[in-house]
């Protein structure tokens, strides 16, 4: 027999109701994540061990989250999303908690760095798009990660700016534990996004469908160019910052840069997966790749300013997430629905293997050389390389595998 397309999961739930628990689990499991640059410089002053535990914590947060991100949507795939979603905001709820509890460089490192990260492979937006793939009819899926990928900035926008008065208010350490509360709510909207278990015996097993992803050159090609997404993303999230105040510019500049990306980006979002349906998607991220790269080499040649720092936030809002919806829908069309959340985890794990290439150099060079030059300018190669590699991408469905009849 052949390898079919699954359709939309039959389920009682509203599409409506889908769409607001999705996107209410993007929102609150990526505002915490998102600002956690903010607790950079608190954490420096407080601790002996700051400095170098920070970089080496939200560097084995990124690195973990990418790995973890595979194993958990193939579990999503198989036993369903509800169950994924609980577990890992439990355990990203436990990482903040002990983050900001942590006496020692060894209990921050395991709560901000290995929890919190385990924690967001299990209840990231990244299990949201594999159940809106799942429950959702195929015609809504583009716009529907868009939405969701949109929530999730509009958390940045939201965390960024209670993120600063938290920390100037009540101090590092309590908000850390007010924004582990809010994590738990992502464990009754769960419930809304449940998939049923998925059979997998006459579809040749989720191993033979991972292993035909990384031969077929498109998915490969993606892969791939989501590894500078990664990189950029999360070198200017940790890093962006202390840039900002040792460049002279008041804390607060940092904080409201970050929270324009927030918000800037639920439009570049909304806008990408629009346009998802209606031109070559390759071409949407070729450009994203290149305008970042450009937006980036104008912002590090003009002089530090108020203007400049609010609007390389605001350009780049506009480009930072608005990979996900081409990347994810790309993948749904190249190898279907059936096991959308373990092939995007995979090349989620190579967004995230840049993501810890961009804090750990990030973190090196300024310490080696007293300036974030080298990694800016890497940043610009990067983009440019990676609007070069999505050109070639094919939008078409993976040739079926025949299966054998029983």
């Amino acid at each position: 027999m052949t390898e079919t397309r699954p359709t939309a999961a039959k389920t009682a739930m509203p599409a409506a109701a889908i769409l607001i628990a999705g996107c209410l689990v993007a929102l609150l499991s990526f505002g915490p994540r998102s600002v956690m640059g903010a607790f950079q410089l608190p954490v420096f002053s407080s601790r002996s061990w700051g400095a170098g535990s920070f970089s080496i914590a939200l560097a084995a947060q990124n690195l973990l989250w990418g790995v973890g991100q595979p194993f958990a949507g193939a579990l999503a795939d198989r036993l369903g999303s509800k169950y994924v979603l609980i577990a890992g905001a439990a355990l990203y709820a436990a990482g903040l908690a002990l983050m900001g509890q942590a006496q020692s460089a060894l209990g921050f490192e395991l709560g901000a760095g290995v929890l919190i990260g385990f924690g967001l492979s299990g209840a990231s937006f990244n299990l949201v798009l594999g159940a809106f793939a799942k429950l959702l009819p195929p015609e809504k899926h583009s716009m529907a990660f868009g939405l969701a990928t949109a929530a999730g900035s509009f958390g940045q926008f939201l965390f960024s700016p209670l993120a600063g008065g938290l920390i100037e208010h009540f101090g590092w350490e309590a908000a850390c534990m007010i924004f582990a509360a809010l994590i738990l709510p992502i464990v009754p909207l769960s419930l809304a996004l449940s998939t049923p278990p998925a059979a997998f015996s006459k579809q040749g097993g989720q191993g033979a469908t991972f292993a035909r992803a990384l031969a077929h050159r498109s998915y490969v090609l993606l892969v791939l160019g989501f590894f500078t997404c990664g990189f950029q993303l999360a070198f200017i999230t940790v890093h962006f910052q202390r840039y900002i105040v040792e460049s002279g510019l008041s804390p607060q500049i940092g904080y409201w840069a970050i929270a324009l990306v927030g918000v800037f980006n639920i439009f570049g979002s909304l806008l990408s997966g629009w346009l998802g349906s209606r031109m070559p998607r390759r071409y949407i991220l070729s450009a994203i790749y290149f305008s970042r790269a450009l937006a980036t080499a104008l912002f590090i040649a003009l002089p530090p300013s108020p203007a400049s720092a609010l609007l390389f936030g605001a350009v780049t809002g506009l480009l930072w997430l608005s990979t996900v919806p081409p990347t994810s829908s790309l993948i749904g069309l190249m190898f279907g629905s059936k096991n959308l959340s373990m092939l995007y985890g995979f090349a989620f794990f190579s967004h995230q293997l840049g993501g810890f290439l961009g804090v750990l150099l990030g973190g090196f060079f300024r310490e080696s050389t007293g300036s974030y030059l080298p990694v800016w300018l890497l940043s610009i190669a990067l983009g440019v390389l990676s609007a070069l590699v999505n050109l070639p991408i094919v939008e078409a469905q993976a040739d079926p595998v025949a299966q054998p009849a029983e």
